[in-house]
Order: structure tokens, then C-alpha cells, then sequence
């Protein structure tokens, strides 16, 4: 590919990433949304962080069968629990990771 091919891909890409974010921040800008909408709209991060860490959590590697006993299942319960209690993003990332140490531990 040429140079002029590169920026235009790039210029493409661009565009295509930021369109759709930037027509709802425009035409919902001035607006009051519902309530409901507000609450619903909330909820997506934590469904897609759930989509994303799910399969990783109850499926190994190396094929597609859960496995409720592997230390990522295992010490994301009481992660999440010190996440639910303490509502500190520093605290549960340590904690988390101190909880993983330890039960690879007997794994």
C-alpha cells in the first residue's frame, strides 16, 4: 500500500470510530433523558465487562468446557464481594490480585 492509500484507511478508520460516538453526544446533549433510560444506560458497562470476564472465568484454555474449579473463578468471587463492599477500585485490584497469588497457590 501506498502512502496516500495508509492515510486514507486511517482516515476512513477515523471516521468510523468516531461518527457513532459523536451523533449521540451531539443530539442528546441538550435533552433530558428518562430516568429509566439514564438507570438502563448505566448498566451497559457492567454488561459488557460481564460478557468479556465470564467465559474467561468458567472456561480454560485449552477447550470449551466449563471448569467451575480454576483459580480465576475462585478468586474472582471474594474480588467481587470487596468490590460490592468497599466500592474502591485500588483496594479490589490488590485485593484481587493477592486473592489470585494465593489460590494459585494450591493449583
Amino acid at each position: 500500500m501506498s502512502v496516500p492509500e495508509y492515510l486514507l484507511l486511517l482516515l476512513g478508520m477515523s471516521l468510523v470510530t468516531y461518527i457513532p460516538r459523536w451523533i449521540p453526544l451531539v443530539v442528546l446533549s441538550g435533552r433530558k433523558l428518562p430516568d429509566w433510560l439514564v438507570e438502563w444506560l448505566d448498566l451497559i458497562p457492567v454488561a459488557i465487562l460481564s460478557a468479556l470476564l465470564f467465559p474467561l472465568l468458567v472456561m480454560p484454555e485449552e477447550g470449551g468446557a466449563v471448569n467451575l474449579i480454576q483459580p480465576e473463578l475462585i478468586a474472582a468471587l471474594p474480588t467481587a464481594v470487596i468490590a460490592l463492599k468497599l466500592r474502591s477500585l485500588s483496594i479490589t485490584v490488590i485485593a484481587g490480585m493477592l486473592i489470585f497469588w494465593a489460590v494459585s497457590l494450591f493449583f
